[in-house]
């Protein structure tokens, strides 16, 4: 009986949040170089003569729906909160700014949630409903982080 494998793919992307209500330094612009790891969960593929044969799933696969959906649109943006309404509107008014507005406070928990919550349905949906994201881990830097599991 085949168990189920589970694999990571680890991308990185650079951007800029504050925590407006933060009562130290992190209530302060600032940036940080995160990495996030995208844990799958599935069969290995019996693809005899295809490229993808002995695979869960080609982690350049992994990495294109990564970067396309969540990695691309992050990477050298000002992440902000919606409720940041003073830093929302200078934002704006710098010309071909690359701001993300979310709903939520941009700490690494509620973007690895974000992250997850975008990327989730994307796994499940496709690849004929074989594969889970089991897994996303976002670090903030190298020594914190937020997990969010299935």
């Amino acid at each position: 009986m085949n168990k189920k494998i589970a694999i990571t793919r680890r991308l990185e992307f650079d951007a800029g949040h504050r925590i407006p209500n933060h009562e130290g330094h992190c209530r302060h612009i600032h940036g940080h170089r995160y990495v996030m790891e995208v844990t799958l969960l599935g069969d290995v593929l019996n693809h005899q003569g295809y490229s993808d044969d002995g695979m869960v799933l080609d982690f350049g696969d992994i990495k294109k729906l990564a970067n396309e959906l969540v990695i691309n649109k992050w990477d050298h943006a000002f992440l902000v909160a919606k409720e940041d309404e003073s830093l929302v509107n200078f934002l704006a008014s710098i010309p071909d700014h690359k701001t993300v507005v979310l709903d939520t406070i941009p700490t690494v928990e509620n973007l690895a949630q974000t992250a997850f919550s975008i990327l989730e349905p994307v796994f499940k949906n496709n690849f004929s409903g074989r594969l889970n994201l089991n897994r996303l881990r976002l670090y903030e830097t190298p020594n914190c982080w937020a997990d969010v599991y299935a």
